[in-house]
């Protein structure tokens, strides 16, 4: 008898510590793996870069096209910006213009 109170006192006393253990074991790998931890924070950095880059080209589309539809605007209409607009929205081409054409491969634009 006396050996089996030796060992439940022993494992008595190793339960606390090991319970700490556990705990300290989850919250280390929870700080590196988890959904707010060092590896997900290096994520989110890296969206972020992505999203300011996404925006920064879309900033310079949103001007381009701004200065397009104020050249098409009635007090400052630019004729040639509108002749080229309605020719491409409805494929004509004007009998003097000179048409390149290029082979499937390799267009233009």
């Amino acid at each position: 008898m006396g050996f089996w109170r030796g060992v439940k006192r022993r494992l008595r006393a190793a339960v606390v510590p090991c319970i700490f253990l556990a705990l300290a074991g989850y919250f280390v790998s929870s700080a590196f793996q988890g959904e707010h931890g060092l590896n997900a924070a290096a994520d989110r950095s890296a969206m972020r870069d992505a999203a300011r880059a996404d925006l920064k080209r879309a900033e310079a589309e949103r001007v381009m096209w701004e200065r397009r539809v104020s050249a098409m605007r009635a007090n400052n209409l630019d004729r040639d910006a509108l002749d080229e607009r309605a020719r491409a929205m409805l494929s004509l081409a004007d009998p003097a213009d000179i048409i390149v054409l290029y082979p499937p491969g390799q267009k233009l634009f």
